[in-house]
């Protein structure tokens, strides 16, 4: 907080000697850096708060079928997340982390969507952080999608979509020992795996329960000609 001229006087008449007067041009230095700093973090809260708003809707969207909507409110959230990085610097990245996980979450599940390969951390312009937590939250989407084809008799679909949920569970379970440096990504980890585990269970009843009627009915048809 920047001193009132009165009180920034007071002090340097009781507290600074001629010798340490100098230190008045370090402070004025300090107070501009300081409130530059602040003014950018508050841009960073409310920015990010708009993109993580968009990258949420576009995500409903998607699974009502609208994908035109969709990807037009992801394009425009990574374009207002590459604004928001000049704010962000190094000093402040961490405040749009949650954006950029969102935003690789998006991308990737329209990507699945479309039966298209994921985009790239390069693609995206997101830290290896973000990109690894945004891929771990796309599987509790991809479970959405996974219920939605068995609703509709779809279980081929069902299964290949089943896959890819296990697909990038495998493949970002090694970076599990990177717990203490990617915060959060165990406790990702681990939702992941009770999700798939919920979606192999429903699988293997539903392959179950279809190779029962199959079962059934092709008995009905035998007994059916038998008694012809």
């Amino acid at each position: 907080m920047k001193l009132p001229p009165t009180r920034l006087k007071e002090f340097e008449c009781k507290y600074m000697s001629s010798s340490s007067s100098g230190i008045q041009g370090s402070l004025e230095q300090i107070d501009k850096n300081l409130k530059d700093v602040q003014d950018r973090r508050e841009k960073l809260i409310k920015g990010t708060r708009d993109v993580v708003m968009l990258c949420s809707k576009s995500i409903v969207a998607m699974h009502h079928s609208q994908l035109e909507d969709a990807k037009s409110k992801m394009d425009q959230a990574k374009a207002m997340l590459e604004e928001f990085r000049n704010y962000a610097g190094n000093d402040l990245y961490r405040y749009i982390a949650v954006a950029e996980q969102e935003l690789v979450e998006a991308y990737a599940l329209k990507s699945v969507m479309d039966d298209k390969p994921m985009p790239s951390m390069r693609e995206l312009d997101v830290t290896g952080e973000s990109y690894l937590t945004g891929l771990l939250d796309c599987v509790g989407e991809i479970k959405r999608l996974v219920y939605d084809r068995m609703r509709l008799g779809e279980g081929k679909d069902a299964e290949k979509l089943f896959a890819t949920m296990e697909e990038i569970y495998n493949a970002i379970y090694p970076f599990a020992v990177y717990d203490n440096i990617v915060s959060g990504l165990r406790k990702k980890l681990d939702v992941a795996r009770k999700l798939i585990e919920d979606i192999r269970a429903t699988v293997t009843e539903e392959s179950r329960r279809k190779a029962l009627i199959e079962a059934v009915g092709s008995f009905e048809k035998r007994t059916s000609k038998g008694g012809e």
